[in-house]
């Protein structure tokens, strides 16, 4: 399971907006440029509220490590392997198209990647709908305003 920390920045009903704070292991990431660790904006992720946590409060937030491995999978490897074998398709085809094999080889990679680009965010929209892709919290570490006793008890 991957799990990182994070700030609740607001609640709306059951879904909470959390601000993650980057770990040391950002320092060292191949894609830190990509998610904005290099230029210092902080990741904002939207996660359902299960534990009714409140602004301000310290979570941390987790991926099972399965689902992980097939989403890095799927950005990753994908589109490299789609790259690869549009390259192969359009300079095997170069000669039934009368195309110069170069120009073939990259116009059938630059379609390889295209749709997989193209099916990849179709991909997103619908796995946003499935529980074992999303982040979920799994407790809260620090409650920003502890909950009071009520009726003075303590």
């Amino acid at each position: 399971m991957i799990t990182e920390q994070g700030i609740v920045e607001g609640v709306s009903g059951q879904k909470a907006i959390v601000r993650i704070e980057k770990s040391s292991a950002c320092a060292s990431c191949q894609s830190r440029d990509s998610c904005g660790e290099a230029s210092g904006r902080n990741m904002v992720i939207e996660v359902a509220n299960d534990l009714g946590a409140g602004e301000g409060d310290r979570i941390e937030i987790s991926i099972p490590g399965g689902s992980f491995l097939i989403l890095s999978l799927l950005v990753y490897l994908l589109p490299v392997a789609a790259l690869i074998a549009g390259a192969v398709a359009g300079g095997a085809f170069a000669g039934t198209l009368h195309m110069n094999p170069t120009f073939a080889s990259i116009v059938g990679g630059c379609l390889g990647i295209g749709v997989t680009f193209y099916a990849l965010k179709r991909l997103d929209r619908s796995s946003r709908a499935q529980k074992e892709f999303r982040p979920r919290m799994t407790r809260i570490l620090l409650r920003s305003d502890p909950p009071h006793p009520e009726n003075g008890q303590e």
